[in-house]
């Protein structure tokens, strides 16, 4: 005992094994070697067809539950077989003489005999029986880099081992007794004639049926297939969540990452273009990630980049939630009159993607077809700090400089701010279940553990407000050659919003529907521009095929979240929320810009001011009224160059003011 506890047997290799990322069903999506690029993978009885062990056993140690490391009988048969053959025929080792051997190579020498027999004997004090097959299972070496039952599988029958065929079984017998020489890809002869040997015995045993031994030994020799590598960047995520190497059981689901994945591939286009799709399919309910792509192809530029963790601009994708905060402060709502004209916002002037201005229209006409002048007519009003402190809640952080104020922050309505497509997916999550933002979940938790407090959470916006929000974007404008909103029966109705970001790098759509939360990026890992090319057109067909795939895979029975919510679409407003800022906004100039420099001939020309506000506007020059010409206009004819300050004051007293330099020829 004493020297049991001062020499314990060298675990290092076995616990040195290959991380296993499986699905949430337990299939396999991506393998990864070791670090002296062995694929050693840890054995699982459970995992192993028992056919296969009972084959083993009776083939290799038939005492193996009876003896206790070292089995006298097969020493003793072994020395007689030596003795007759005038040659070593078996060494007479067991299962478990086997396992200490792997664990401690040396070489074939009497003395190393000995010490197996000592290690064996040790090693059986120390673990059960299913133990150590296991750890026999897990080192025994199967050619070239491949270590251990799971390994070979893998590699030489594209599967674990948890259901195999006759041959199948033989050839897993027949290799670790001469790996090298025996290497179905590359000494498929020697491999065949050893796995009929296994059969010939097998049959002889009782274990297999003579005529289905002979079939199986007319099988060709297996080729060398790769390893599994589904979900390439998110088993790089979850590696590096994991605790430890072996398997690691995720919240994927492996038929649907494999459609996601075709799917961004044909989206992609030709690979010579650069173009990289990335996608999230969240589970709204648990937050779980179902699937994740983050490139389209890792032979091209930027393909081995995870875009789903890379900050891009959203484009106008946050303008949902900039409405939504709105509604609960009561600022607004979908019915409520909001102005879509040119505006200046300081020095701010944002403009609609296709240069042209509606007017009045409602909030809900606003964010389906994504005007952008009263979406930053809404954020001005929540506040843009606010406004990314609420999403910083929820988990997206947007990154806005530490000296941006609340008018320069007021880009990010337009995408001004840069977003992954992880943290995106996130809020739209939180948008489908009643506005309460969790964490994205990757990892399945493990059974054994008790969880000692729920994931943290932050509501980004009240159930109503999300309500609302969710049903005016179920009637936005579907993608070319889907049937509207409106007219579809049965069918669960999406929920989207597009974006594009300037210079035409970033294509977005992000989708809630089918009980699921969906995010699609296009674009360039570099950023390079892709003019024309907007979110509506190249990123909101692929969404919409996302939620098809979702249908046909894993189908849901309604959509649960938002069927809780509330529909106030129809409602009308309270008189309050009938025109969006009409109580307390004050009146903007449109002409002249703040900080701007004016050219005048001295004395002789005059400017017509202008502004949108309530009611009869008063201006002022430098604190003098300005004169109102026969057309109602304010005409100001300045005395002379220098600065001024021009300030307009509406029918309720609120007043704006801007500064500008008049110059002359002469100043």
């Amino acid at each position: 005992m004493a020297l049991d506890a001062l020499l314990p047997p060298p675990l290092t290799r076995a616990e040195t094994i290959s991380a296993v990322v499986l699905d949430r069903r337990g299939a396999a999506l991506r393998i990864f070697p070791v670090e002296d690029g062995k694929w050693r993978i840890r054995a699982d009885l459970k995992r192993t067809d028992p056919d296969f062990i009972e084959a083993l056993l009776a083939y290799e140690d038939s005492r193996f539950y009876v003896h206790g490391g070292v089995d006298p009988l097969a020493v003793g048969r072994a020395f007689a077989s030596m003795i007759s053959a005038g040659r070593i025929v078996s060494g007479g080792s067991t299962i478990t003489m086997q396992t200490a051997r792997l664990l401690e190579p040396r070489p074939r020498t009497l003395s190393a005999k000995i010490i197996e027999s000592l290690r064996a004997v040790q090693l059986e004090r120390r673990f059960t029986k299913k133990q150590i097959l296991e750890l026999y299972l897990t080192l025994a070496p199967y050619g070239g880099n491949l270590e251990g039952v799971r390994a070979a599988s893998f590699a030489y029958f594209g599967r674990e081992p948890d259901r195999l065929s006759p041959d199948q079984i033989a050839m897993l017998i027949a290799l670790p007794q001469s790996p090298e020489a025996r290497r179905p890809d590359i000494r498929p002869r020697a491999a065949v004639i050893a796995r009929e040997r296994v059969l010939m015995r097998l049959a002889a045993s009782g274990l297999v049926a003579a005529d289905l031994a002979r079939e199986s030994a007319s099988y060709p020799a297996p080729d060398r297939r790769d390893f599994p590598g589904i979900a390439w960047h998110a088993a790089e995520e979850v590696r590096q969540q994991a605790p430890a190497s072996g398997d690691i059981v995720t919240t994927l689901d492996m038929p649907l990452q494999k459609e996601i994945e075709d799917l961004s591939r044909r989206a992609a286009g030709p690979a010579a273009d650069g173009v990289q799709v990335a996608i999230l399919v969240l589970d709204i309910a648990s937050r779980e990630v179902r699937a994740a792509v983050g490139s389209s192809n890792r032979s091209t530029a930027g393909g081995w980049i995870d875009l789903t963790n890379r900050p891009r601009s959203p484009g106008s994708t946050l303008k949902p939630f900039i409405y939504g905060i709105a509604f609960d402060d009561g600022a607004a709502s979908g019915s409520t009159q909001i102005s879509d004209a040119p505006q200046t916002f300081s020095s701010y002037r944002p403009d609609n993607f296709d240069r042209t201005f509606r007017g009045d229209v409602t909030v809900a006409e606003a964010l389906q077809h994504s005007l952008n002048v009263p979406a930053v007519s809404a954020l001005d009003a929540v506040g843009a700090r606010r406004f990314a402190a609420a999403l910083a809640n929820a988990g997206a952080d947007l990154s806005m400089p530490l000296d941006a104020d609340d008018e320069a922050g007021l880009a990010i309505a337009l995408g001004g701010a840069g977003l992954t497509v992880r943290e995106l997916g996130a809020l739209y999550a939180a948008l489908g279940d009643g506005g309460l933002a969790r964490p994205l979940v990757w990892l399945k938790p493990d059974p054994k553990v008790t969880a000692t407090s729920s994931p943290a959470s932050s509501r980004i916006m009240s159930a109503e407000s999300a309500g609302e929000i969710l049903n005016i974007l179920k009637a936005a404008p579907t993608p070319d050659g889907r049937m509207p909103a409106s007219l579809t029966t049965g069918a669960p109705v999406i929920a989207a919003k597009t974006g594009t970001s300037y210079g035409f790098r970033d294509a977005w759509a992000a989708g809630v529907g089918h009980g699921h939360a969906i995010i699609i990026w296009i674009g360039r890992a570099d950023g390079s521009p892709r003019p024309g090319v907007t979110g509506r057109d190249a990123a909101l067909p692929v969404l919409f095929e996302a939620f098809d795939a979702i249908e046909r895979i894993a189908p849901s029975a309604g959509d649960a979240v938002s069927e809780r919510l509330i529909d106030t679409i129809a409602e009308a407003p309270p008189d309050p929320l009938r025109r969006f800022g009409s109580q307390d906004r004050p009146p903007q100039i449109l002409f002249p810009p703040d900080k701007a420099e004016v050219w005048s001939d001295e004395g002789h020309q005059s400017f017509i001011l202008a502004a949108e506000g309530q009611g009869r506007l008063q201006w002022y020059a430098d604190g003098a009224p300005v004169p109102v010409n026969r057309a109602g206009e304010a005409e100001w004819r300045p005395p002379s160059a220098g600065y001024y300050r021009i300030t307009v004051v509406d029918a309720n007293g609120l007043s704006t003011s801007v500064g500008v330099r008049i110059r002359t020829p002469d100043s």
